[in-house]
């Protein structure tokens, strides 16, 4: 690796008031290389003064988008209740790499979407009214609308909510 000549002393001190900047965000909360990245630029730091900052926060473990990509996903399942595909694209928004994206969610159980659909559903249903069949057909629309907001597909949140539904009727029934 070429070594770059030492910086100028305004160099310098731009490099410390962007390390400031970084630091300060990153107390808030845990960003991605790329969200600092952009906020640098979006205060006028040079490319080259980010990029030093930035791999020097990297280095002594500051930053970590792998890190930072499976708190975010145990974070926004817990607190939220989003779906592989919600958190794909709020991961990308982020500016994850692809790479650190499908290694974070490949260790998802195949059936632990489901189970946190159906707890989402069971969740929803309990405070529903069911007092006629005509109420079922605007509870599905609902329920499957949330599921969709929060990044689950079309076929696993219809069969999530039918199940669900016919389980509280029978529920209600006895």
């Amino acid at each position: 690796m070429k070594s770059s000549p030492p910086p100028s002393t305004s160099e310098a001190s731009r490099e410390e008031q962007a390390r400031d900047v970084c630091l300060r965000l990153l107390t808030v909360r845990a960003r991605t290389r790329a969200e600092l990245e952009g906020q640098l630029a979006k205060r006028g730091y040079p490319d080259d003064v980010s990029t030093r900052v930035l791999d020097r926060l990297e280095q002594v473990g500051l930053i970590n988008d792998a890190d930072f990509a499976e708190q975010w996903v145990r974070s926004r399942r817990v607190s939220a209740g989003k779906g592989r595909r919600a958190l794909i694209a709020e991961l990308r928004t982020k500016g994850v790499d692809n790479d650190i994206i499908e290694a974070t969610l490949a260790d998802d159980e195949p059936g632990a979407e489901r189970a946190r659909a159906e707890r989402l559903v069971a969740d929803k249903l309990r405070r529903e009214k069911l007092d006629h069949d005509a109420d079922d057909v605007k509870v599905t629309r609902r329920l499957v609308g949330m599921l969709a907001r929060r990044g689950y597909g079309q076929k696993l949140a219809f069969d999530v909510v039918k199940v669900a539904l016919a389980n509280e009727r029978e529920r209600r029934r006895v």
